[in-house]
């Protein structure tokens, strides 16, 4: 059974109370279990939230975890890899922007899968329990580092049905294609049609798949390797994610499988912040409608443990289920993710 720590707060407008929340259950995990080792950096793992999107987790609210660290003479940086589809966050360069323009400029940024999501780290996992992938393409910081502090919007999500903290570990700290991996059947898809046949995915690709200077462009999936790196360069959004291979059921488990590989080798604590509970990803540009009252912060080593107390309790909020994709635990402890066996400690 899995402790998770618990600090209900019933507003989200209450900043000071939910960055020293945030503190109080770090201090709390890292005093009895010593996770951490506080002589060396800590990336702490965020979202930046995508530009125009108003309802993530704010900067100010992860500044006692920052203090926190600080006082014990830790080196924390943000840590966040960049986004498959085309959008703000789709290179480093635009990605650091949307971070500053949102107000996450406390302490250093590292985009981990370098300018265009091509930097990955393969991490090789043999197990008969693993269903999809032999190797996994993490984002090559986050594959480096030996620890980190999880720190995740617990909301919904279109395909997940939610997204905490095993979300957060799995498409959040992929490169660009393992989250095509995720997504759909590991390969793009080029429009025809909206190819200009300027040769930028070409002129990119590593593996020379990008078949352009033809009557009908295409990608080449003999040469095709899954970096997605093409979806980022094209200028025209002719590259796309083949959206309708991408099964809700093999989705979930190939989330299960992808935190997995993430968290493998690291000494981590999860902090999971279900406040500001939106109907969807905070990927989405534009302001959502909030579905549910405000919770709290909660924290634990088991990042199932923690998405599954946080289900449990947006449940009794609510009266109701909130949320699809619980099926996502079971996969998650078959593959010993975690547990859905959990104590649950409320700290006053």
């Amino acid at each position: 059974m899995s402790k998770v720590y618990f600090i209900p707060i019933d507003s989200y407008s209450k900043t000071a109370q939910i960055s020293n929340a945030a503190a109080k259950l770090l201090d709390k995990i890292q005093s009895e279990e010593k996770i951490l080792d506080l002589k060396k950096q800590i990336p702490l793992k965020v979202h930046f939230g995508e530009d125009k999107n108003t309802t993530f987790i704010g900067p100010e609210n992860y500044n006692g975890v920052i203090d926190y660290l600080k006082q014990k003479k830790a080196e924390a940086v943000y840590i966040e890899t960049n986004v498959l589809y085309k959008g703000t966050r789709t290179t480093k360069k635009e990605h650091l922007e949307v971070a500053k323009n949102h107000g996450f400029t406390q302490i250093p940024i590292i985009i981990a899968d370098g300018e265009l999501g091509e930097e990955y780290e393969l991490v090789k996992i043999n197990s008969p329990n693993i269903k999809h992938f032999k190797e996994f393409k993490i984002g090559k910081k986050i594959a480096q580092a030996k620890q980190m502090i999880v720190l995740a919007h617990f909301k919904g999500h279109s395909i997940a049905g939610f997204g905490g903290a095993i979300k957060q570990l799995s498409m959040g700290c992929a490169a660009r294609g393992g989250k095509l991996d995720m997504h759909a059947k590991s390969k793009p898809i080029l429009n025809p049609v909206a190819c200009k046949k300027c040769f930028a995915c070409s002129k990119n690709c590593p593996a020379d798949a990008c078949v352009i200077d033809t009557l009908v462009p295409h990608v080449d999936y003999t040469k095709c390797i899954g970096c997605a790196k093409c979806i980022a360069v094209c200028p025209h959004g002719a590259m796309n994610i083949n959206w309708l291979n991408t099964g809700k059921a093999e989705f979930l488990e190939k989330l299960a499988e992808y935190a997995f590989a993430a968290q493998k080798g690291k000494k981590i604590i999860y902090i999971n912040f279900l406040l500001n509970i939106a109907k969807d990803c905070d990927c989405w540009g534009k302001k959502l409608p909030i579905i549910a009252k405000d919770i709290g912060v909660l924290a634990s080593v088991d990042p199932v443990a923690l998405d599954f107390a946080c289900i449990e309790l947006l449940k009794k909020s609510e009266h109701k289920k909130v949320f699809s994709g619980e099926k996502v635990f079971t996969h998650a402890q078959e593959i010993g993710l975690g547990t859905t066996k959990y104590d649950l400690i409320e700290l006053k």
